[in-house]
């Protein structure tokens, strides 16, 4: 049989670059790369998903928990554009992912023909790397430039091809006289990035005169956790960590103070409050009103992006490259501290933290309050667990009431903030590694997008284990409509899904929770259960995800939406005097 484009394009995912799974949904603008994929069925796997959104996820996911390229793959027209959503996220979070979609025929491109959109024009702004297929010949080059820039960029690239091309033959004499074949190189480098000596020692001299040191860690320190545990013990700093970075040290270390903004803990603000010195490693944590006034603290930034540094806040050295070499390279230059004060002022804070997270984690209200769902499933997971987690409300008790321990991996859509992609994130994650327990912890607004995705658990026989925080209502738009606008809320109250009964119509488990009393019990159940398993808990829908610090406009915000006609006004008020009666007592 002759070689065809689409029979080059899946041999250099295989042999040169080890893709060994592919997300996506079938479609007549994609059937010659379909038919080339199932000729190498036993090389690649292919996940089909019931929504192209989900395949996209799902590639940012895999790659998330792997470092490896994540693929997606979606037919000509509404397919592409279906990914749009989870490509953005792979782009905001920086997960190297390869989007692959049809064209319509090359000759009747641009000429009104059913599904015929430009989606190499559509994915201009998405993509770090973007190309049309301009021929059989054409695909070599391009495929392996398109895997090292998604890699390289740490972003997206795209390849559509038209459907004509796909399963034409590849020929030679079709080849430009410059294209000569295989000329393209397969080594996969490394950034070799490290500051030089002058800049470390720059930055040295500014973190050893500082007092109240602070360290802030992102996703970009993953990798580095004990350099980064190393520099806390040495210079007796708080390690405050952004949503990304909330497995880059575990929450069981002496230094960390766990998240930071308004799904972060009192004692992560009051560090970068109090702090004269700051340390940010790998993040470009966005909420720049949680960070210090500009002239409170002196910085220093490691990235590996150049263009990253001072992005959010004047430092005044940038380290450019990788955080566990440029740590390994810092932490010689820099004086222990003796003066162990501020960081014994913030463990104080911890531990009362922790106290009042396991407090809230063990009320026995009816109805159940959405922490202790999040509490008695963080005691519970394994050493080795994979937790995705969905934006909203749910996304506080996830950032709080669930510790990361050494040797968990966690993930959330942490810039895009999208909805809907927590099911996904764990079907990818269980793909990338069957042996470890994967569980999705997501809300009921979030869940209900992309529910259909659970059929792909039972179709695959993917042990995830989703648990879906049921307050039948858009938390997170609800209490920003009240406390930051002072608005009464409108529009987010959702029509109640049964999800254990969508579990069981798709041949999967259902249980539901609505007595806390009961809730650690059915947790442990549901884990140990084979199998996909949804666990709804149905919860307070007037349970508000306070911030930390509550600052006085909020409070001001929220009397006005309630003098504005709030219509749960009475069991708001009820539930916010009863939480903070029970914290004074």
């Amino acid at each position: 049989m002759q070689t065809t484009a689409a029979d080059v394009l899946f041999d250099i995912l295989i042999e040169d670059w080890g893709v060994d799974t592919i997300f996506g949904l079938p479609g007549d603008g994609i059937n010659g790369l379909i038919e080339a994929l199932r000729k190498r069925q036993d090389k690649i796997k292919f996940i089909q998903v019931r929504h192209e959104e989900a395949a996209a996820f799902m590639a940012c996911s895999y790659a998330k928990f792997t470092g490896k390229l994540g693929v997606c793959i979606a037919t000509s027209g509404p397919g592409g554009l279906h990914l749009l959503n989870g490509l953005y996220d792979a782009k905001f979070d920086g997960a190297p992912v390869l989007a692959i979609t049809g064209l319509h025929y090359h000759d009747l491109l641009d000429t009104h023909s059913q599904q015929d959109v430009d989606l190499d024009k559509v994915f201009q702004d998405v993509a770090v790397y973007n190309v049309r297929v301009m021929g059989p010949a054409h695909v070599e080059n391009v495929t392996q430039l398109a895997c090292r820039k998604a890699y390289a960029r740490r972003g997206v690239s795209h390849i559509t091809i038209p459907v004509d091309f796909q399963d034409m033959p590849l020929k030679r004499r079709f080849a430009s006289a410059r294209n000569l074949p295989h000329h393209v190189s397969t080594v996969h480098p490394h950034s070799a990035n490290l500051p030089n000596e002058e800049e470390l020692r720059a930055a040295a001299d500014i973190i050893n005169s500082g007092k109240n040191i602070a360290i802030l860690a992102g996703q970009g320190a993953k990798h580095a956790t004990d350099e980064v545990i190393q520099l806390a013990e040495t210079l007796g700093a708080p390690i405050v960590k952004a949503l990304l970075g909330k497995d880059s040290v575990p929450d069981d270390c002496v230094y960390t103070t766990g998240g930071i903004g308004l799904l972060g803990t009192r004692p992560s603000q009051d560090a970068i409050e109090q702090c004269d010195t700051l340390i940010m490693i790998g993040t470009s944590f966005p909420y720049i009103e949680f960070l210090p006034k500009p002239e409170q603290a002196r910085a220093v930034q490691i990235d590996l992006e150049p263009e990253r540094i001072g992005l959010r806040y004047p430092v005044e050295i940038g380290l450019v490259g990788d955080s566990k070499r440029t740590l390994q390279q810092l932490l010689p230059l820099l004086s222990y501290k003796d003066d162990r004060t501020f960081i014994k002022k913030i463990q104080f804070e911890i531990e009362a933290w922790w106290k009042l997270m396991k407090e809230r984690g063990a009320r026995m209200d009816m109805p159940m309050k959405p922490q202790v769902p999040a509490w008695e499933l963080g005691k519970r997971l394994s050493d080795r667990a994979i937790v995705t987690c969905d934006s909203g409300t749910v996304a506080t008790w996830w950032a709080r009431q669930i510790p990361a321990r050494r040797g968990q991996m966690h993930s959330i859509s942490g810039t895009l903030a999208t909805m809907a992609c927590g099911l996904p994130y764990a079907i990818a994650a269980q793909v990338a590694h069957p042996d470890r327990q994967v569980v999705a912890f997501v809300g009921d607004g979030g869940l209900s997008m992309l529910m259909a995705e659970f059929a792909t658990c039972i179709k695959y026989k993917l042990p995830v284990k989703i648990f879906v925080i049921k307050n039948n209502t858009l938390g997170q738009i609800k209490w920003e409509q009240m406390v930051l606008l002072g608005n009464p809320e409108y529009v987010c109250d959702l029509q109640p899904i049964d999800f254990a009964k969508v579990a069981e119509a798709c041949g999967g488990i259902g249980f539901t929770i609505e007595d806390p009393k009961l809730c650690g019990e059915i947790i442990e159940k549901a884990l140990e259960t084979p199998g996909p398993v949804i666990v709804q808990c149905v919860v307070d829908p007037q349970e508000p995800p306070l911030p930390a610090k509550i600052k006085p406009e909020f409070a001001k915000k929220f009397a006005t939406s309630i003098i504005r006609g709030e219509k749960y006004s009475g069991q708001i008020i009820a539930t916010v005097t009863e939480d903070q009666a029970r914290e004074l007592i």
